[in-house]
């Protein structure tokens, strides 16, 4: 019986993170034909777990290609305080932040998967893909060890009243609960933002978030991890 039930949960999440990485993705050409992926992923999730998601893929359906393109750049790309780039909340512009990306590559390549080309390893939809289709153990472990940042994301989401608000949190569900220090962690984040240094970044230079022109990026959630 408990091992019925563990089964479940896990095929929950993995549905759960499978649909996320969709809905973050940059809105292309390919947006109506993930819409519609959500839509079936969420057919097999309690409502309860599917509702925010389903939610997500509405206000997106609802939008022409190009208003949802630039909301996205506009609400992801343009300003820092809602990236989804989750090492750039634990480390912020340091040298740290090297280190904290080599997690996220040695657990793909570790899980026999090739780290994508055209995104940085801790991009979060990159990070949601490889949990939910490429080794959930591994994945669900990247995705505690930054729950603090995936609780900021979705609080700075919140307080802007995003329609992303309610995909983050539908991630942050089927995380370990955030406790009272978690939370106090992500506030403090969000209203000052994390540490800074001037020097010593490389090799990961990129300012944070990148800017994207709106017709170069590919979506992740297809194309990430190969």
């Amino acid at each position: 019986m408990m091992g019925r039930r563990s089964a479940r949960r896990t095929a929950e999440h993995r549905l759960t993170w499978q649909a996320a990485s969709l809905l973050l993705a940059y809105p292309d050409a390919e947006q109506n034909s993930r819409l519609d992926l959500v839509e079936q992923l969420c057919a097999h999730l309690p409502p309860t777990q599917a509702r925010p998601l389903s939610d997500t893929a509405a206000a997106l359906g609802a939008m022409p290609e190009s208003a949802a393109a630039q909301q996205y750049v506009d609400t992801f790309d343009l300003r820092r305080r809602a990236t989804l780039l989750l090492t750039y909340w634990t480390d912020g512009d340091t040298r740290n932040r090297g280190m904290a990306m080599l997690t996220f590559t040695e657990a793909y390549r570790s899980a026999g998967v090739v780290p994508p080309s055209s995104e940085v390893p801790d991009h979060l939809p990159v990070v949601l893909e490889f949990a939910a289709t490429v080794d959930p153990v591994a994945g669900m472990a990247l995705l505690t060890a930054n729950r603090r940042a995936i609780h900021a994301i979705g609080l700075a989401l919140a307080e802007e009243d995003s329609l992303y608000a309610a995909t983050l949190a539908a991630v942050s569900a089927t995380l370990p609960p955030a406790t009272e220090a978690d939370l106090g962690w992500a506030r403090r984040l969000v209203d000052t933002g994390p540490a800074a240094e001037s020097v010593g970044l490389a090799p990961f230079t990129l300012t944070v978030p990148p800017r994207r022109a709106a017709g170069g990026r590919e979506p992740v959630a297809a194309k990430g991890l190969r």
